[in-house]
């Protein structure tokens, strides 16, 4: 179902955010441009899984992250 595999992709964002904040933790010299892209990266993630809430089909359950 094209819905999982985006939520899928919802949950590989979120890694990505978490892991980008880890970056910035350990290089201060970059890490308030990396914390700006983790939150975009967050945001879009959101995006996504707000898609496939409002086009889910009756009895369709997302499973979000």
């Amino acid at each position: 179902m094209p819905f999982q595999a985006i939520l899928h992709e919802v949950e590989q964002l979120h890694d990505v955010s978490a892991r980008l904040e880890g970056l910035a933790e350990r290089h201060p010299a970059v890490s308030e441009a990396l914390i700006t892209i983790a939150g975009n990266v967050r945001s879009s993630a959101t995006v996504l899984a707000v898609l496939v809430a409002t086009k889910l089909r009756k009895g369709d359950e997302p499973h979000f992250v």
